[in-house]
């Protein structure tokens, strides 16, 4: 075997599929869409270079700015709401024992496994302003009771609920099975020393936690840029585009306005807004540790 493995032949019979498959799969579609956002490319036919005219209609593009916008402020919604809930809830989950740890699990990680168009169906009849539960709600604690949740000014608000809601599950089960790694006996050995359940959080599992909460975060935000299907569903970008986000204003720039070349444009600004992103996020994280 281990002649074998020190023959060349067999090392790039083994490492050959890999290439291919990254080189085809990740490295030319890459390339492509950094040349065809320097293109005025519809999809069809023949593509003339423009050289940075996409990128210069993209600075003064309203419809980009507030989805860049609307994906920030889900990004907060991760981190700031969705995530110290989640640790929350990993916590108490792991405090139980025997059956309603594993129920309490499976319902709070119950959403992420349901379609994504039935959860926009879902909310869209609780958000319904005629028949839908939400304003069923308000008309019992005496409100008007036929607010439409999906219309303007409220809109946007309405679809980060959703995607905050729907998210939660991933969050929780990451961090709980960073909680599950922590050594019992550091628990037992504060315990002894009289520490309560809020001081052995704050100086056991809060630190120990570090790398967890820094991946989770960096996916997080990663997933509010390119957050598409719920909001496509539920409202497709509208009312006019206020709840548009970047995932879904680079497919309708690329696809139903048949700008191929400005969508690839966008779509490079995106990869280059989620490599900052996480190089941010590991220097703040890395400051922290210091």
């Amino acid at each position: 075997m281990r002649k074998a493995y020190s023959n060349k032949a067999v090392i790039a019979s083994l490492v050959a599929p890999g290439l291919i498959f990254f080189f085809f799969a990740i490295l030319v579609p890459i390339c492509l869409s950094v040349y065809y956002g320097f293109t005025d490319f519809s999809g069809l036919g023949a593509a003339s270079f423009i050289g940075l005219d996409n990128y210069k209609f993209m600075l003064h593009d309203k419809d980009f700015w507030i989805s860049l916008r609307n994906s920030g402020l889900l990004a907060i919604g991760f981190v700031c709401i969705q995530h110290p809930l989640a640790i929350i809830a990993a916590v108490i989950i792991d405090n139980m024992q025997g059956k309603a740890e594993g129920f309490f699990r499976c319902v709070y990680f119950l959403p992420n496994v349901i379609s994504v168009a039935i959860i926009a169906y879902l909310w869209k009849f609780i958000y319904d302003p005629n028949f839908g539960l939400l304003n069923n709600i308000v008309k019992i604690f005496g409100g008007e009771g036929h607010i439409n949740w999906l219309g303007s000014g409220t809109a946007i608000w309405s679809v980060l609920i959703v995607l905050i809601w729907h998210g939660f599950g991933w969050g929780m089960l990451i961090y709980y099975t960073g909680i599950k790694n922590i050594d019992p006996v550091l628990y037992e050995a504060a315990a002894i020393d009289g520490a309560d359940k809020k001081k052995r959080f704050l100086l056991i599992t809060l630190p120990l936690m570090k790398p967890v909460i820094q991946v989770n975060v960096t996916l997080a935000v990663i997933s509010a840029l390119k957050q598409m299907e719920t909001v496509y569903l539920l409202t497709n970008g509208g009312p006019g585009n206020e709840t548009q986000f970047m995932a879904n204003h680079l497919y309708k720039q690329a696809f139903s306005a048949f700008k191929y070349g400005y969508g690839n444009s966008i779509s490079v600004v995106f990869v280059i807004i989620c490599i900052l992103a996480t190089q941010v996020l590991n220097m703040i994280f890395r400051e922290k540790e210091a």
